[in-house]
């Protein structure tokens, strides 16, 4: 099932049902994490053993393990190696083990781990064999053989759903300077979450430092950081505290996030599996996104380093034919989606997608069988033994030491393409290579031969057509071709939308859960588009049930009733028990307020799953503060909640503390500030009766709070 597709879904609801715990290998710490956070969320007992943890933690972990306290366990592949580890699982029932990421045992698949080679054995090992399964959003039939046969699976159902996913847009653009194109971007997306690959530490680096010194939320990723400084990266990518993340493919396998607007290569990855999970790591929530993929053929060249120096293979033939395909993909002119699903043996029913830059493009034909029979000639008289940079030297007509050491400037062909830049001349090759009338043979240093079908274009007057402008071509005729794009759009209110995640991002602070655990991008996007004021509406919002709408639904639907009651918005009967238009502002906001009793939000305040038990203190600040929020004061808030003044003015500093969107300046006097913080400085921050102490009577304890914070942020301590 291609990325974001719910691949998690099929072994968790099966873990619900069967009577033991199910096991999961996973290979992605940050996933393990982000899963295990978002099955806490709902209710399901899950937890996780990898490097992340403490000595401390993983004694506890272990001990809670034996306790039967979890129904999913997911441990990273490693562990199957720890002796101590086997022996706990041989004392457990397990009722499924799932093997997440399960391309990694095969050598043939993109991301090869040899730890995954001892899934089978432990298996094989148990009392009892448990249901065993195993999922990848990126295995070729090659890969899906070696996942059966080394996984030992015996008589296995089969289930592919398809690699597409309609809401990817697929782009390759030839650009000569890609920093000036991210530079753009990110400055027309600046609102937009998105990740920026790159292939080298260096490149992550000086990218890093371009965007950061613009002002841009950035963070990056690569092996070259501490752990410390990787995590805490991630972490602020995660809960959108940065929105671009510049990173190595180190970064982000499996990574939940599910609001990532795009992913931009900045260089040409190395095969088309890794490719596609990179870039399937947008758009996670079913909403339309961008693959944008900068391609220069120096990135060619890259890569071929990359795979003599860094590849664990000695014989390197599976790793160049990968990155052949990937050239080619770059290269071709028909539909990016289609070239995807055909490589992974897919027959789609359309010539173009209608979604990719290829079929979006205006472009036209362009005859190239001249240059084409030219190109051809010339390799053929080079006797086929000489690779892309001397082919495109001998027909620039290029006067080097080495083309006149073989006598290639005696040739015909010779300069024969003199007037096109040695650019247009590659970018031709490689449409040959592409369409089959060429071929690469040879690892690191390929060389050029023709195919069969190239003499049908010497001899046989075949014609040659390219979609794309070539210089020095002029000759084009309009193309239609059959269209298919199934992604639909959400018309969505924007501002409801943009009030909607500051409230989830207020909730994601307070609770310190990702802001896409609570909900969605989509989910929030569907908000604003039916403008739910009942619970009966907010449980037909794809992505919330009935947990989640214990957990937040009545603080979100506060808020949208709030914004449809001052917008005026004209709800249909379709979707409302009422219509806002026929009846008055007061008639409604009454309704409103009778579906929405200060003991209804108490009464849906969530539980708690971890052992601080501290969640339903911090959901009823945040009830406080969507009240001031709303206009009300701190003592008609105190009222409402039938709590004492005080305690209300606690919630909205701690609140205030979190950096959250409020303004308490009707209740502070900023003449006290110098008083406060010269109290602090003789007597500390320890004892607020020693600050009130020094201060004169008029001083209340909510101003000395007030200025205390604001003397600890400015020391860097947000405590």
């Amino acid at each position: 099932m291609p990325t974001g597709a719910g691949k998690s879904i099929c072994y968790q609801i099966p873990a619900i049902i069967f009577d033991g715990v199910t096991i999961v290998v996973s290979p992605l710490i940050s996933l393990m994490k982000d899963q295990v956070d978002s099955l806490n969320q709902v209710g399901i007992p899950a937890t996780f053993i990898n490097s992340s943890l403490s000595s401390r933690e993983y004694v506890q972990t272990i001990e809670n393990i034996s306790h039967n306290m979890y129904k999913i366990i997911y441990i990273a592949p490693e562990r199957l190696l720890v002796n101590s580890f086997i022996r706990l699982l041989s004392t457990l029932k397990i009722s499924m083990i799932a093997i997440d990421e399960a391309h990694c045992v095969s050598r043939w698949g993109h991301d090869f781990r040899p730890s995954y080679t001892e899934i089978a054995n432990v298996i094989l090992n148990l009392k009892t064999r448990p249901i065993v399964t195993a999922f990848t959003a990126t295995a070729t039939e090659n890969v899906k053989e070696d996942i059966i046969n080394l996984l030992h699976l015996e008589n296995p159902y089969e289930l592919t759903t398809g690699f597409d996913r309609a809401n990817l847009s697929f782009i390759v653009k030839d650009v000569e300077n890609r920093l000036d194109f991210i530079k753009d971007y990110v400055k027309t997306n600046s609102d937009k979450s998105g990740i920026i690959y790159c292939l080298t530490r260096k490149i992550v680096d000086k990218l890093y430092s371009n965007l950061e010194s613009l002002g841009y939320k950035v963070s990056r990723y690569h092996a070259g950081l501490s752990e410390k400084e990787r995590t805490q990266n991630q972490n602020d990518f995660v809960f959108d505290k940065t929105t671009i993340m510049i990173a190595t493919n180190a970064f982000g396998m499996g990574i939940d996030k599910s609001n990532i607007r795009y992913v931009i290569h900045y260089n040409m990855p190395k095969d088309i599996e890794s490719y596609y999970q990179e870039a399937g790591r947008s758009g996670r929530d079913g909403d339309k996104a961008e693959c944008i993929l900068l391609f220069q053929r120096s990135d060619i060249v890259t890569n071929k380093f990359l795979i003599e120096e860094t590849s664990s293979n000695t014989n390197h033939s599976t790793e160049y034919m990968k990155l052949n395909e990937m050239i080619d993909y770059c290269n071709t002119d028909k539909c990016l989606r289609k070239y995807i699903l055909e490589y992974f043996g897919e027959t789609p029913e359309f010539e173009k997608c209608g979604n990719c830059s290829n079929c979006t493009n205006d472009m036209v034909l362009t005859d190239i069988t001249e240059e084409s029979k030219k190109i051809l000639s010339c390799i053929k008289r080079m006797h086929e033994n000489y690779g892309l940079g001397l082919v495109t030297d001998v027909l620039k007509g290029s006067n080097t030491l080495k083309l006149r050491n073989l006598k290639f400037n005696s040739l015909s062909t010779y300069g024969i393409m003199k007037n096109y830049s040695k650019n247009t001349i590659k970018d031709i090759i490689s449409y040959l290579v592409t369409e089959n009338y060429l071929k690469y043979i040879g690892e690191k240093y390929p060389i050029l031969i023709l195919n069969q079908s190239a003499y049908d274009i010497l001899f046989k007057e075949k014609k040659v057509f390219i979609k794309r402008k070539i210089e020095k071509l002029d000759s084009s005729e309009k193309i239609t071709e059959k269209t298919s794009n199934t992604f639909e759009e959400i018309n969505f209110d924007k501002n409801l939308f943009d009030i909607l995640k500051n409230l989830r991002m207020d909730i994601s602070r307070m609770n310190n859960i990702p802001p896409f655990i609570i909900f969605t991008d989509i989910t929030l996007k569907q908000m604003a588009n039916k403008y739910p004021i009942t619970q009966e509406e907010m449980l037909s919002i794809s992505g919330i049930g009935e947990y989640k709408f214990k957990e937040y639904g009545e603080t979100f639907l506060s808020t949208i009733r709030k914004y449809v009651i001052e917008n005026n918005i004209n709800k249909s009967k379709n979707s409302s028990n009422i219509e806002i238009s026929q009846i008055s502002n007061k008639k409604i906001e009454q309704k409103l307020i009778d579906n929405y009793q200060e003991k209804d939000l108490i009464k849906n305040t969530p539980k708690t799953h971890s052992k601080n038990n501290n969640t339903k203190k911090e959901d009823t600040k945040l009830i406080s503060y969507n009240l001031f929020k709303q206009g009300l004061s701190i003592e008609e808030i105190a009222k409402k909640r039938n709590l004492v003044k005080q305690t209300i003015e606690n919630h909205l500093l701690e609140c205030y503390k979190k950096d959250f969107d409020i303004n308490l300046g009707e209740y502070i006097n900023p003449e006290y500030k110098d008083l406060v913080f010269s109290a602090i400085e003789k007597v500390g921050t320890e004892k607020l009766k020693l600050i009130k102490e020094l201060l004169p009577p008029e001083v209340d304890y909510f101003n000395i709070k007030y200025f205390l914070i604001d003397y600890l942020k400015d020391q860097g301590i947000n405590s």
